[in-house]
């Protein structure tokens, strides 16, 4: 009997890639990681012919096959982790808390990452009026996070698909300008613990690595001391 092999495509510094990566070993799921091309000058051109395929329209990574399911989004390839490898569960137990924490996920993806997005193309600039701004966004975004720790250690209660998400946003916030103060003691050591977990090491070192070797900016926190 062929035993099927989950397929993970994802590249070198695709956040949302990165997010499927963690969850899937923080499960222990046997999986294989295909990572699309890419390069300096073209970016993921030539597109890989399976993520074209199955995310034809916005052709990024990162998609999974898996048998006879197919799936783009980094959130909806969780959903399906979830449901297929519910131990270690990567959502809190209760259903009002599993809200909760979807919602700190979505929030981390489509409220604090466009101020980042915003931030790309602007380092020569970082007291223009929109870096500003979109500096000051993550700031209150990260006062928020920062009264949640208040009373966990973790974003939504228990360590979940949110922390991940959230994480992988704000090495990229780091990278491009919006840091982390010591107005957020609680926030910052979230981001160690973070740092410290087997599974977020494995995915992020890599990156940090192959962001070295293009000269591009790495993460001040992840640098080496």
């Amino acid at each position: 009997m062929t035993t099927t092999i989950t397929k993970i495509y994802s590249g070198p510094l695709s956040m949302f890639g990165a997010k499927v990566q963690i969850a899937a070993l923080e499960k222990g799921i046997d999986f294989e990681q295909i990572m699309v091309p890419f390069t300096k000058g073209d970016a993921y051109e030539p597109k890989h012919p399976d993520v074209l395929r199955i995310n034809p329209v916005k052709q990024q990574v990162p998609v999974l096959i898996d048998g006879d399911v197919e799936l783009f989004d980094s959130t909806q390839i969780f959903e399906y982790l979830e449901d297929r490898y519910p131990t270690p569960a990567l959502w809190p137990q209760g259903i009002a808390e599993r809200a909760r924490a979807r919602q700190l996920e979505q929030k981390s993806d489509e409220v604090f990452f466009p101020n980042v997005i915003k931030l790309f193309g602007l380092q020569h600039d970082m007291q223009s009026a929109p870096a500003v701004a979109a500096c000051a966004g993550c700031a209150r975004f990260y006062e928020e996070m920062e009264g949640l720790l208040a009373t966990r250690d973790y974003l939504a209660g228990p360590y979940s698909f949110a922390d991940i998400a959230f994480y992988m946003a704000c090495i990229f916030a780091d990278r491009k300008g919006a840091r982390m103060t010591q107005a957020t003691p609680r926030l910052l050591a979230w981001r160690s613990r973070m740092g410290e977990r087997p599974a977020v090491r494995a995915v992020v070192e890599p990156m940090m690595r192959f962001l070295a070797s293009e000269g591009r900016d790495v993460a001040s926190f992840l640098m080496p001391r």
